[in-house]
């Protein structure tokens, strides 16, 4: 019988694994079993906290997704001005934390997997719709009316960006591509 309070603990480390193996992968040609074994538990463990290999996915994913939450609030608790609010969310999407090569490659899976899955397109667009939702917030006092073409505009590109990195064979360069995307900003909003 397992001990109480392991469950958090390995569902933990399977969700981790999940993002590691897709990174060691490049794809989402991962198996439950590779997972379970790069988790160090077993298969059927696995299977018994997440179901399928989608469910493993998914969860990955919304596991990112906090993440990345939790870096761009901790960007907004320190703005004072909407322009800092913008840089916020663009310092939040190319943290470390949320711009390493495994984790790029999640995004990069979880958005082809959003293709054929409903559950996948579903948390894509509540992602997406948060992002400009954010930035829409953030640019209206510096642009007014196009506040919402801005923020498309800027997720665009952090979108772009995650996918680019995604390709090349380099290490992640974070702080590269929020420079970009600040004075893409910065050029918009006349600083």
């Amino acid at each position: 019988m397992p001990k109480l309070g392991m469950e958090p603990i390995r569902r933990a480390a399977l969700i981790d694994a999940t993002i590691a193996e897709i990174g060691a992968t490049g794809s989402l040609d991962v198996t439950v079993g590779k997972i379970a074994r790069r988790a160090g538990v077993s298969s059927g463990l696995a299977h018994h906290y997440f179901g399928g290999k989608e469910d493993i996915l998914l969860a990955a994913m919304r596991h990112v997704m906090r993440e990345y939450a939790r870096e761009v609030l901790r960007g907004l608790q320190h703005s004072d001005t909407p322009l800092e609010r913008v840089e916020a969310i663009v310092k939040g999407s190319f943290a470390i934390s949320n711009f390493r090569a495994d984790t790029i490659a999640a995004w990069l899976n979880f958005y082809v997997l959003a293709l054929s899955s409903a559950s996948a397109r579903r948390l894509h667009r509540i992602y997406a719709a948060r992002l400009r939702s954010n930035l829409s917030h953030a640019f209206r006092p510096l642009v007014g009316d196009r506040a919402e073409d801005l923020a498309a505009r800027t997720a665009a590109l952090i979108d772009g960006l995650y996918l680019h990195q995604g390709l090349a064979q380099n290490t992640p360069d974070g702080e590269g591509a929020m420079r970009h995307v600040i004075q893409f900003v910065e050029n918009e909003v006349g600083v």
